[in-house]
């Protein structure tokens, strides 16, 4: 039976086959689920309306009926070019809960180490390179092979979860940003960059060019500001803005010592809760390579004729400690007896 609450399920289906949609195509698809519901049954009055005021309703009720399963259909602006962009987002800011329909618990554990280096990557240019990237296998408790990793990569970059630029360079995508929004927040609360004027996290951008000074920008945030003025906002001088993302980034930072985060006892704890299932594999996995090298070497004669020896000698110091508590003559004595 054809209703009008259909138009809402079609949306929401369109929205999350697509993952992240500019403001302009969401009321474009809008527009076409409302046609295509009144076309199913033509005595249906479905009003429709490409005006502001008509979008925000639709956004509120669509939430409406999301609260209850811990989603938000929210949105979010490109960061180049400032585009209003919509997603659907899990409000628990929970990676794995959002990631585990696509990925196993290995392959989450692969994502996270690769964000990481994101986060962490040297004047604040927010990439790694495609070695760095398949460097972080090492990282891992887990038998995941470099091989195996390059096809997961291709597909975080397929699915939405990471870009990948002409340079061969990973970053953050537009998904992960909107998606992973409270999951960023909590766990990089240190080296995220916030825009001075949005408030929005900065991975790619300007910042200001007097040391210590914390002014970041969006670049079509900038671009608004700096017809007003080439003064800081934040500390007041004049500025030659330096980049924020791939553009910060210089040869030779790739090399040199894996970077890590510091955790703190807590968030150890919860990393130990996430990464459980990982850990298992692996020992498992380590448990069954042990096994088959104990056998290999249990095939051999060599080392059958080794162990002998070994069992010998046991046997012959129980005896020799067996002889010294029964008689208390010297050693040297007892050794003259037995020859």
């Amino acid at each position: 039976m054809v209703s009008s609450n259909d138009v809402q399920r079609l949306f929401l289906q369109a929205i999350l086959s697509r993952r992240v949609v500019s403001q302009k195509l969401a009321v474009k698809i809008w527009q076409g689920c409302v046609d295509a519901v009144t076309a199913a049954d033509e005595s249906l009055e479905i009003p429709f309306s490409e005006s502001r005021a008509a979008w925000d309703a639709l956004v509120t009720q669509i939430n409406e009926s999301l609260n209850c399963l811990d989603l938000e259909f929210i949105n979010t602006h490109d960061q180049d070019t400032g585009a209003e962009m919509y997603a659907v987002v899990n409000r628990r800011g929970d990676e794995v809960a959002q990631m585990a329909t696509d990925y196993s618990p290995v392959e989450i554990a692969y994502f996270k180490a690769i964000v990481e280096q994101i986060m962490l990557a040297p004047n604040e240019s927010f990439c790694v390179s495609s070695l760095a990237a398949l460097r972080e296998v090492n990282s891992l408790k887990s038998t995941m092979t470099k091989a195996q990793a390059e096809v997961v990569l291709g597909s975080f970059v397929a699915k939405g979860w990471l870009s990948k630029s002409k340079k061969g360079r990973y970053s953050l995508s537009q998904r992960t940003l909107t998606e992973l929004h409270v999951y960023l927040r909590s766990t990089y609360a240190d080296e995220i960059s916030e825009c001075t004027i949005c408030f929005d996290i900065v991975t790619r951008g300007i910042r200001c060019n007097t040391p210590q000074c914390k002014s970041r920008m969006h670049t079509y945030c900038y671009n608004g500001y700096k017809r007003r003025t080439q003064t800081c906002p934040t500390c007041n001088n004049h500025w030659q803005p330096l980049p924020v993302g791939e553009e910060g980034w210089s040869e030779g930072q790739d090399k040199g010592k894996r970077r890590v985060r510091q955790r703190s006892s807590e968030e150890g704890s919860d990393e130990e809760d996430v990464d459980g299932e990982v850990d298992d594999l692996a020992f498992r996995a380590q448990s069954q390579a042990e096994s088959r090298a104990a056998s290999s070497q249990s095939s051999q004669p060599r080392q059958n004729g080794r162990g002998k020896g070994k069992k010998k000698a046991v046997v012959d110091d129980e005896e020799e400690e067996e002889e010294e508590n029964a008689t208390p003559q010297p050693r040297a004595q007892k050794r003259k007896s037995r020859r």
